[in-house]
This record gives C-alpha cells, structure tokens and sequence, in this order.
C-alpha cells in the first residue's frame, strides 16, 4: 500500500491543490489536533469545503493528531491506535495524503505515523513541493 503526507505550511491554495493534483492524491487525512491555521484557508471548514469542491474528500483524524512531547506514548493508547487503523482503512480505499501544518516531516508528528505505517510495509512518500521523499524504515 502506498500513502502519501503534506505539510500545508503557508502555501497558497492553488499551490496546494496543484500539489495534490499531480499526485493523484483523493482524499486527505487531517491530522492537526487543533484544525486551525492563521492561514484562513487551511482552517478545517474551509479546507473541507475547498478540497470537496475540487473532488478531494477530507476528514479529519483528532485522535492523530500531535502534542508538543510525548507523542510516542500518545502513540500506545486506545484512541490513537483507533484512528491509526481508521487511517489504514481509509487509505486502502482511496489514494490518501495525511496532512498536517509543518512542511518538513521530519519536524513534524507525521514523522511517527510516517515509519509505523514503513514498518508495516506501506510505502510512504513525503510530498515537499513538486518534489518528494520516500520514507525508509
């Protein structure tokens, strides 16, 4: 299985869905804890309605979602571990990207979701711009 993660960052919109476009990407997977942004465009209710318009769904995982430390604790509890699997489910439905607000995954919590689902054998591609970068266990 194949998925992909973004960070929204302070890309404009139209970089945003040309991003997913090129990638093919169908649904993403919000994975902020708090789904706002000082970008108006990147807060959950307007980011749900603009990729709907452009046929991406979108939901949003809370569970997934990071804290300033301890996330690989987080990471052992019932909640996350069901939102984990709701993720997996998901994105073996339709091609899904796991969205978050930092742009560099290595700063970012979806580093930790990112080398789980590599050591289950997903492969999982980092998009930076219109270049990426493939996840290694």
């Amino acid at each position: 299985m194949e998925i992909y993660t973004i960070g929204h960052s302070n890309r404009n919109i139209e970089e945003f869905l040309a991003i997913l476009k090129k990638f093919g990407v169908e649904i993403i997977i919000d994975v902020r804890r708090f789904p706002t942004s000082k970008y108006d465009v990147f807060k959950k209710e307007n980011i749900a309605r603009i990729l709907e318009e452009n046929g991406i769904n979108y939901v949003h995982l809370e569970a997934l979602g990071g804290y300033r430390g301890g996330y690989e604790k987080w990471m052992e509890s019932n909640e996350w571990r069901r939102a984990y699997e709701e993720l997996k489910k998901i994105a073996k439905e339709k091609k899904a990207c796991i969205m978050c607000a930092e742009k560099l995954p290595f700063r970012c919590h979806r580093r930790y979701i990112a080398k789980k689902l590599a050591k289950e054998n997903w492969i999982v591609i980092h998009i930076l711009n219109d270049k990426i970068w493939q996840e290694k266990v």
